[in-house]
Order: structure tokens, then sequence, then C-alpha cells
């Protein structure tokens, strides 16, 4: 018998899928030669991908690129055809999405390629490179038996085509486009003779402007244009939010640069070749001035000043009430200062910058952005447009993660160029370029001090925390005062003190980076419990579940002055407990320790909370049905990865039954999207999804207005079946109407059969959700390490992450999550690290200086899920996309110290080299290990008391 495959979609050999062919099933023809390489998205087995019909055909190279298979199919009929997305060849056709069933029982299928040995698991384990994927297929051929979750035949996986299909596996439905190359990003623009601009840029930290020379480049071959702050004419503006007047930055320097990669001249040709030779020539002649790198050194009294007009160094501070009290029932303080140190967003794409003039005068941004409609309104301000003459295009996204968010200097002179010069102009940064130019994140040094009772009863918290806004401040400069924010986290604090110093320095501005200011606070929590747990000789589990905020106090309203919506806090602690064996680690960790082994263990515990959708929980959702019977959906998110074209086409079939793959998502275009807060925070389901989920009900109300004038029935005995896709009377399927018919009669309705106050026509709807208030998601992670006592390299050996984003709509789209969360955190925890020189050089402005894992460097990751819906939105939703770094940095940071803590070491900062590791090794071996401690710096005693930070700009951080 010849094995059946379900099919998604078809298209003609070498073209694109096009979802709207439905779905097909038919059978591989008798003795067809079938290669398998069984692939897990998810822990599901998405399938394999199938040979052609022909034999000798084969798949080779399979690898893992998010969540689908990329391979090539070798063989006499097929050399060289690209195999995407679990897809096969039949009958000189592209496949997308095959699932083979009874593949084993075929002739022609191997032990080895058996998919049967995929386990449909509830939990699942991230997958690794594509050698880790053969492994496992070698590794399941010498194997007999089932595992758990296994029957005789492979599960069938494909797209549900009707009934409400929320909380199931659904595949992404965007991903076809992006792995056949299709997608479009800012540099695939088909553009019409565009010029390129390449900026030349300080290569001083600190200097003033004496005189640049421009001659050489304008004469240079290829060059149309070469412009200064003169030639440029835009006044000096702000990022994303305003911090103070004073610190406004002109798009290109003019008298002063503040930090290496200041933009002085920017330089137009006809290549990208030519305009960076060009900028070679460019002559800038500095005077140097002192610079200041260190955030504590620049809030000295004797530190060099950034902005002489402004006085000091200080871009924002934030204090509480002095409580000289807050220890006075301690009877242990512990004190340490944390460094959480600066990382790069290091997106896959770089920023990346296009516009052009229409005919109609009107100026096109092409933005490679997280919020296009934010940065339509910032443009048009910068330049003096109204808001109706820009046009901003946002096309695919290779990730935001918070540092694509607001308007960026580069963006204003590529429109003024555009402008100005009458050709479209495109700007795309180099790697080196990206790494000190696009924002840095976290940035901060904490100084924690935690008093408890001999039980481990935590009696009161104060930090004082010393940030870092870069060169010219922006929502960097806020992300400390939301770090204040969540400082109660999970716990119970009788009394919080929290005070906050950012300052300016001769380094990159900071911005938002996955998490933006709650990580930190996580960070510092959980170090200082560990901490704690080892100075009161505790389990560091036991010590979180004694003060933990138990489950009937939600809603709960912090210290620090926000409401907690719902929480189950000692749950996921619990079950990330369980998954893990942690009794037994912690067994075997003493077996080693009495042992002497060399390979030292250790497990880190986390527990956090976090804040998503803060800083304005509105958002825009519309959706529309055409006479073909598909829809579109438009919301005012904007993806860059996430998923949302299947996440929000769930929620439209859920209520309606049109496939998924019929519905098409609009996004990103402020000419065709009414408004949109775009996304970070974390925002995206819980607010442009329940926009969607509300229009798309009051869209189906307007449908049963309408069937029930056509069909002379009572609204009231009007619905929706979702099995077929119709809409009828109750009990009368055969009259019943689809949503074909239903969209053509709503254009030529009688006037008040289907309301149009919400301004939509035809049959559609249009509204924005208000949420109100901002959801809390929370979890816990531990993680497993082991430590090489002789080199001190640190291997993640596990890692287990518990989150609860309330209700789950697609566990393939939260695992995904949750995986780059991870693997974020991890990264922090372990690589990553920005650093400059005494003179503010930096000297981690590559991939060969900065430290970025692959898939080979992590373990398979165990992610689960508990839900704890919010009551603030209809789907019970909160966000999942920042949780997984929050709970996976601590975790690891906590693990590698308790892997030293035998030794005596109390604390390492992140991140946790092999170099640093090794040298707390040997200072515990000589007796030198440093007190984690030393007295903050004098600004806190100086700053005075009750300071509040600007409500706007504490807004935008926790939105991003």
């Amino acid at each position: 018998m010849s094995p059946w495959i379900d099919v998604v979609s078809v298209a003609p050999a070498g073209k694109p899928p096009d979802p709207s062919h439905g779905p097909v099933t038919g059978a591989l023809p008798e003795g067809a030669a079938v290669g398998v390489a069984a692939v897990v998205v998810g822990g599901d087995p998405v399938v394999a991908v199938v040979g052609a019909a022909v034999v000798g055909a084969a798949v080779v190279g399979a690898t893992v690129v998010g969540a689908a298979v990329v391979g090539a199919v070798v063989g006499p009929a097929a050399v060289g055809a690209v195999v995407l997305a679990s897809a096969a060849l039949v009958g000189g056709a592209d496949v997308v999405g095959a699932v083979l069933d009874d593949v084993a029982a075929h002739p022609a299928a191997t032990s080895a390629a058996n998919p049967t040995r995929v386990a449909r698991e509830r939990h699942h384990r991230c997958l690794g490179t594509a050698r880790s994927v053969r492994r496992r297929s070698r590794r399941a051929s010498s194997r007999s038996g089932r595992r758990r979750g296994i029957t005789g035949r492979a599960p069938r996986y494909r797209v549900p085509m009707a009934g409400s299909i929320l909380g199931t596996r659904v595949l992404r439905t965007e991903d076809p486009e992006l792995l056949f190359g299709v997608g479009a990003y800012v540099s695939d623009l088909p553009l019409v003779a565009p010029l390129h601009v390449a900026f030349v840029r300080s290569e001083m930290a600190h200097a003033r402007i004496v005189g640049i020379d421009t001659s050489a480049a304008v004469a240079s071959p290829g060059v149309v244009a070469v412009w200064t702050a003169a030639e440029l004419g835009v006044a000096p503006h702000h990022g994303m939010v305003k911090v103070h007047n004073d610190f406004a930055r002109a798009p290109l320097a003019t008298d002063r640069v503040r930090f290496v990669g200041d933009g002085i001249v920017a330089v137009f040709a006809e290549s990208s070749t030519a305009a960076r030779d060009a900028a070679e020539l460019v002559i800038v002649d500095y005077e140097p001035l002192p610079a200041v790198v260190s955030p504590e050194e620049a809030l000295g009294e004797d530190a060099p000043l950034l902005f002489e007009a402004h006085g000091n160094n200080i871009a924002i501070s934030s204090t509480d009430p002095h409580n000289p009290d807050i220890f006075a029932e301690a009877d242990v303080v512990v004190r340490g200062r944390y460094v959480n140190q600066r990382i790069a967003v290091a997106p896959m794409e770089p920023h990346a910058a296009a516009a052009e003039v229409g005919d109609d005068g009107r100026l096109t941004m092409y933005g490679s952005t997280q919020m296009p409609h934010l940065l339509q309104s910032q443009l048009a301000a910068a330049l003096g447009l109204p808001l109706s003459q820009v046009h901003v295009i946002t096309p695919h996204v290779g990730g935001g993660f918070g540092g694509k968010a607001g308007i960026y200097p580069e963006q204003t002179i590529v429109a003024k160029a555009a402008m100005d010069l009458g050709r479209p102009v495109l700007w795309t940064a180099t790697r080196s370029e990206d790494m000190c130019t696009l924002s840095h994140s976290r940035a901060q040094i904490q100084y924690v001090e935690l008093g408890c009772k001999r039980d481990g009863t935590f009696t009161g918290l104060r930090v004082r925390l010393v940030g870092d806004a870069g060169a010219y401040p922006g929502v960097g400069a806020f992300l400390p005062a939301g770090t204040r924010r969540m400082s109660n986290g999970t716990y119970r604090f009788p009394a919080i003190q929290f005070d906050v110093a950012v300052a300016l320095t001769n380094t990159t501005p900071t911005g938002a980076y996955r998490g933006a200011g709650r990580p930190e606070a996580t960070a510092l929590l959980e170090r200082a419990v560990d901490h704690a747990a080892l100075v009161l000789g505790m389990d560091p589990i036991e010590l979180r579940r004694m003060n933990l905020l138990t489950d009937d106090v939600f809603p709960f309203t912090t210290l620090t002055g926000v409401t907690y919506d719902s929480g189950r806090y000692s749950f996921p602690l619990d079950e990330a407990a369980r998954f893990a064996g942690y009794e037994e680690l912690r067994a075997e960790q003493t077996a080693r320790r009495k042992a002497g082994d060399r390979m030292l263990l250790g497990i880190g515990v986390s527990a956090y909370v976090e804040i998503t959708a803060g800083g304005g929980a509105s958002e825009y959702g519309s959706v529309a049905i055409h006479d073909d019977g598909s829809a579109t959906v438009m919301a005012g998110t904007s993806a860059h990865g996430q998923g949302h074209q299947t996440a929000f086409s769930m929620i439209l079939s859920s209520r309606t039954g049109i496939p998924i793959e019929r519905i098409r998502l609009v996004q990103s275009d402020t000419d065709l999207v009414r408004s949109g807060g775009g996304t970070g925070g974390s925002r995206s389901l819980q607010l442009g999804g329940s926009a969607v989920l509300q229009a798309t009900e009051a869209m189906v109300d307007k449908a049963r207005h309408l069937a029930a004038n056509l069909l002379e029935a009572n609204v009231d005995d009007i619905v929706v079946d979702t099995e077929t896709g119709t809409v009828g009377v109750a009990g009368v399927p055969a009259s019943a109407l689809d949503w074909a018919t239903l969209a053509a009669a709503a254009a030529t309705a009688p006037e008040g059969v289907i309301d149009t106050a919400d301004g939509a026509l035809g049959l559609a709807a249009q509204l924005d959700f208000d949420q109100g208030e901002a959801t809390f998601p929370f979890g816990a992670h531990i993680a497993v390490v082991e430590v090489d006592s002789e080199t001190g390299k640190v291997t993640l050996l596990r890692h287990v992450a518990v989150d609860d984003c309330g209700t789950v709509l697609n566990p393939l789209l939260v695992e995904g999550q949750q995986h780059g969360g991870v693997a974020a955190g991890i990264s922090q925890a372990l690589y990553e690290q920005i650093a400059f020189d005494e003179i503010g050089n930096p000297i981690t402005g590559n991939f060969a200086d900065y430290a970025i894992p692959s898939a080979a460097e992590f373990p398979f990751f165990e992610v689960h899920s508990t839900e704890t819906p919010t009551p603030l939105n209809p789907l019970g939703a909160k966000g999942i996309g920042e949780a997984s770094t929050i709970g996976s940095t601590p975790a690891v940071q906590n693990a590698v110290i308790d892997a030293l803590s035998h030794l005596g070491v109390r604390h390492l900062d992140l991140p946790c080299t092999s170099e640093s590791v090794w040298q707390a090794i040997a200072d515990a071996a000589t007796g030198a290990l440093r007190d984690p401690w030393r007295e903050p710096p004098a600004i806190f005693a100086k700053l005075a008391e009750g300071q509040k930070v600007d409500e706007a700009g504490l807004n935008a951080a926790e939105g991003i």
C-alpha cells in the first residue's frame, strides 16, 4: 500500500505555493522511492520530507529554520529542486505542508527513516542543528517498542479546516513565503534607480568637530551628493521618547560628537560600493575631549560633561522616600553589587530604511520598524510635514526585539534625501555599523540589599540602581524606572525602597531589548534570593516558596504601584521542580562533591513575573469578508516573526469556519491600517488578537442580520455553523448561506440591514479594543550546568521553563516564543557583552568579538506551559514573547554560582564566561574571593527624595 499524504496546499513546480488552492489528498505511486527526514517542530511530527516519485530521489541537507524544514531533493528528475516547509515532490508539483502516514509500511521506507519514532508529547524540546536531527533518527533506528504517546502509526498532523481551532497546534501559515525567498525586506524593495547612502561616523568617543573636508568625496565616481548637518537642514530632535530638551540630537553631528559611531556626513551615490568608497575620502578634523565610559564614573563630581548646558550627567533620577527602618526587623541583610551587562540587540536583519516621493508629492518611508504608525508621526514631526504627507510601509522585518522602535537619525536623513534629491534613497547598515549604532540595552549596575529573618522570611528590599543611557538619552533612560516598577516580583515584601540614577556616557545610546527593564528586575531579585539562600543555608526553592505571593491575593497591588491581574506563582515553580527532577539533581550534586568530581554540577532556579501590554492597552483590528468567501484581517500590530498571520487567522476561523489558508493579514501600512500601536511589550495577541476577535464578532452579528433578511427569518434564530462555514436558520442547514453569498449580498443590501456605524462597508467590521490595564505573565525556570573546575568552562546540560501566559491560543506559537526567549536569556547569561576601552572605543563591534551562540551551544529546551487566564481580555491571553528571556538569565547565572557555592563563591557577574568562572575558582583556592558588595556611588546620598519620572516616558518604556 502506498503511503497517503495530507497536503495543505500545492502549486506548479518551481513556484511558491498559493494557499487559496486549498487542501489536497493523494497517494504516492507504487514503488516510489521515499526519502524521509523525520522532523520535530515543538515536539509534534510535522513530517517528513518525501522524495519524488523517481527512483533514487532523496532528501539531503535537512536543517531547521524556525518552524520548518529546508532541504534539497536530488534525483534524476529533480536535481537541485528546493524542498521547503516539510515538502514533497509529487507529480511535478511542489507540495507544501505534507504529512506521511503509514510510511513505515512502504517497502521503500527504512527503519532509520521511520517517523513513528517521533513522540507526540505535551511538552517539547527545541530543535537544534540538522546534525542533532540526524542523530535522533540514528538513535531511533536502534530502538524498538513504543514510547509514551506513540501509537502504531504516525499521528496525522493537519491544519483543522473547520470548527473552533483555538488551542490547537496549527502550523504557521506565513512561513512558506519566507522559506521560498519571496518575502521582501527593505533591501529587497524594487526601487527605481535608488541612491545609496553611506555615513561617515565619528572615530572618537568625545570630541569637537573642528573641520570637515568633503571635496574628495564629492569628486568621487558615482557620487550624487555629500551632506553635512548644514546641507541636511533638519533641526535636532528626540528619538522614541523625549527625556529632556537638552538632549535633542542632530541627525548629523554639528559641533561635537559624543560616541564612536555618531553620524557626521552622509554620502549619496549610485551604488553602495561607490558611497562607501567616497565616505572613506572624507576628512574630519577633531579636537579630542575627555570621555567617560563608566556610568558610575559619569555620576562623579569631576566627570566630563556630555551636555554642558545640562550641568551634570544625570539623565533621569527616581527616588523613594527614605526609610531608615527598612531592615529593622531583619536578622540578616544580604548585600550584593550585581552587574547586568550592556548587550546588543543584534537582529538577523541589520537596521535599514528606504524612502521615495510619489508623483503626488507624498513621502513613502519603508522602515525596518516594529511600530509603523509611531515612525510615521515622529518622522512627520522631525521633517515638519503634515501627517497625511507621510506614508510608512514596513516590509518583512528580520527581527526587532525592541531595538527597532521609534525614529533613528538615519531614517530622518534617508527621508529628507528622498525629498531633496528627487530619487529613492536606500540605507542598510553593515553588521559592524549596526553593532555601534542600533541601541544597546540592559546596562545596569544594581546595589541590592535583601533583609531576612533567620527562618527565611523577607523583611525588606532596598535597591540603588545606576543606569546607563549612553550619549543621547532616549527610551533606554526610562527602563530602570520600569525595573523599579517590577521589583516587587513574585514575593511578599513589607517594604521596598528603590532609587535610580541614570547616567550619560560616551557610548552608544541605550534602548529596549527583549523584556526592556523587566529582565533586570527579575535578575536582581532572583540573584538576591539565591544569595540569601546560601547565606541562610536554605534550599533556594524552599526559600522562594515561603515568600511567594499566595493564590488568594489576586488582583494584587504591589508596593511599587502596579496591579497584578491573576497569578498562581507556586504552581509553575512546583512544576519546574517536578519536570527537572529537582531532588534527584540535588542528590547527584552532593554525590559529585563527595567524590571530588572535576565536573561540578550546578542547579539554578528563578521565579518571575513581568508586565505585558503596559503603557497603553488599546489596539485596532478589522475583518472583512469578500465575495469569493475569503477574508482579510487588519491589525495595528506589526509582525516580525511572532506568527501574527496564523494567530489572527485562527481567531477569525474559530468564529466563522473560514479555512485559515483563505484568510489574509494586512498590517504595517499606515495607509491601509487606520491606526496601530505596533509590536512591543508582548502586546500583540492580547490586544491585537482581542481587537480581531471583537471585530469578528461584530462582523458575525452583521452577517446574522443580513442572513435573517435574506432568509426572511428572525435574527435570533440565525446561527453560524463553523463546521460547514455557513450562516442560517438553526435546524435548517439546507437553506444556510455560505460566506461568499453573504459578502456578495452585503454589497446590495437595503439600507439599515447592515450596521455601518463603525465606518466599515460591506460585510466587515472595525474597532479599537481597549484592555484598560496591563497583564502580568509569570513562571519559573530551572537550569542545570556543569562547570569544569580546571578550565572554568560552563556547559548547559538542561533548561526547564514553565511559563504562564494565560490562555494558550496555539501551543506551537507559544513554544516558538519560549525557545527564542530561552535562547536569548541563556546567551546573556553565558556569552554576550558589549565592551568599550577606557576612552570609549568599542571592542566588541562584530561577531568575531561579540559572542553569539549557535544552536550547537544549546541543549534541547524543555518548555512547558501552565494556563492562568487574565480577566482583562476576551481571549484570557497574556504576553509570551519576552517571558522566557526574563526567567532564563537568572536561572542560568544562579546555576553557575550554585556549582561553585561549596567553594565559598557567592556571586559572579554576567556573563559567566569561562575566564570569570576560572578566576573565581582560583580565588577560592587562594582565599582571595572578593566581597560581592561595595557601597553605592555618592550620588544617591545627594538625590532629593520622592522624585518621579515622566509618565509618558515610563509608559513608553513599559510598552516596549
